[in-house]
């Protein structure tokens, strides 16, 4: 998948899963190595899940990430929908469904 997305993708999906990552796991420090990740020092693996947040509405947020984390996820991941967000050049929409950022601060 990667290798298909160009520059500006590949940073706004590094981007989203760092904030995503961080906001779940509140790390001091996350590294890496040839092993794999490590965060506050400690090998973790991660167990993820996608939710697709303009699939459903705000109110159901909390409920879905709380069953994801109950179904022993600890990372969430989420595509950006950039078509729901710019409809048409240049006209915005981050509103209801479409609020990335409050999805985000949710998890």
């Amino acid at each position: 998948m990667m290798s298909t997305m160009d520059s500006s993708s590949r940073f706004l999906f590094l981007s989203l899963f760092v904030l995503c990552f961080f906001s779940i796991c509140n790390a001091d420090e996350i590294t890496y190595d040839a092993r794999g990740i490590k965060i506050n020092g400690e090998r973790k693996i991660l167990i993820s899940g996608s939710i697709h947040y303009p699939r459903s509405t705000p109110e159901m947020w909390p409920d879905l990430i709380q069953k994801s984390k109950d179904g022993g996820l600890n990372t969430i991941e989420t595509y950006v929908f950039w078509y729901l967000h710019e409809p048409k050049r240049r006209q915005y929409d981050f509103t209801r469904n479409k609020d990335l950022v409050r999805f985000i601060k949710t998890i």
